[in-house]
């Protein structure tokens, strides 16, 4: 483990010490689960968008082939800086 230090204000602090002492367990294991769930939720809700966004052009056919459409907006943004 990475000892490391961290800044609470004071309902913070009394808040994790009551939750300490009714789980009779040490601050640090809370403040590690806490970011443990964080990071977890964290990821689970980016995996999700991710999941729900794949293929959300397909019937776009607007755009045609979309190699030539990327292509196309490269070529502007091209132009830009040289004009720029």
């Amino acid at each position: 483990m990475i000892r490391t230090q961290i800044y609470l204000d004071e309902g913070q602090k009394v808040a994790l010490g009551r939750l300490s002492a009714e789980r009779h367990a040490p601050v640090s294991d809370l403040i590690r689960q806490a970011v443990d769930q964080f990071i977890g939720r964290v990821s689970s809700d980016f995996e999700e968008a991710l999941e729900k966004s794949f293929g959300v052009w397909r019937h776009r056919g607007k755009f045609g082939d979309s190699s030539k459409y990327v292509r196309n907006i490269r070529n502007e943004w091209k132009n830009r800086e040289k004009r720029i």
